[in-house]
């Protein structure tokens, strides 16, 4: 089906200067006097992206949300005022792609200066959350994905509370691998500036897919009680070798 957004270009420099004004003018007042350049410069960018992306995510599993949809992939802005009190926006965006709401997840997440991308990885316990008991059941597997999928020393690790707090700048899984039994919410993230060629290119979409691939192998440890079967047909659909 052809999709009724454009092509992906990249992330531009309206859309990091408009998060930026937002910061600076967090009010109902200017936002929906600068709405057409939320519409245009980050919502329809940030649609571009998901559409763009979604077949990989469709190859991969397709229970993963891929709809270029508010409540589906992408995070809306304004606060819910009912549990928030202040600023009624959010000062930044978030794309993401999981199954449910607070799912383990994939995500791009931009804020005035920044592009980050990775795994948001919910191990508290509840219904279809299985990450906890995966690390304690399989803890052997989950360092050999690590080290085979070449997640190793390639990611940051931020505990995730209120805020996002950087605890390692390198995972490394032979020196951390406690923090994944130890942290309830967490992600492993790439981070780029927002002057970087990259996070203003189309390109972007192919590293995205590169991270989120190498990603997707720890990612079946969190959504089912057999993540070998699921790693298993991930391996045929991506021809790898075993």
């Amino acid at each position: 089906m052809k999709s009724s957004y454009p092509p992906f270009t990249g992330f531009t420099k309206e859309l990091f200067k408009f998060l930026s004004d937002l910061e600076k003018n967090n009010n109902t007042e200017w936002f929906y006097k600068n709405k057409e350049r939320y519409q245009s410069h980050l919502v329809l960018p940030c649609r571009s992206f998901v559409s763009d992306i979604g077949s990989f995510f469709n190859l991969l599993n397709p229970s993963i949300r891929t709809e270029p949809k508010f409540n589906k992939t992408l995070m809306r802005i304004s606060k819910d005022m009912r549990f928030t009190k202040g600023e009624p926006y959010r000062n930044y965006f978030l794309i993401h792609f999981g199954k449910f709401k607070m799912d383990s997840e994939f995500f791009v997440y931009l804020d005035k200066n920044i592009v980050e991308y990775g795994l948001f990885i919910n191990a508290t316990k509840g219904d279809d959350l299985y990450f906890t008991e995966n690390i304690n059941a399989y803890e052997k597997d989950i360092k050999e994905v690590i080290i085979r999928y070449k997640i190793n020393k390639q990611f940051a690790l931020s505990e995730i509370k209120k805020e996002s707090e950087k605890l390692i700048d390198t995972f490394d899984v032979k020196k951390h691998i406690n923090y994944l039994k130890e942290l309830k919410m967490f992600v492993l993230t790439k981070r780029i500036n927002k002057t970087d060629k990259l996070a203003q290119s189309p390109d972007f979409i192919t590293e995205a897919v590169k991270s989120f691939s190498k990603l997707y192998p720890l990612y079946c440890f969190c959504i089912s009680l057999q993540p070998n079967k699921i790693l298993t047909d991930f391996i045929d659909k991506l021809g790898l070798p075993v």
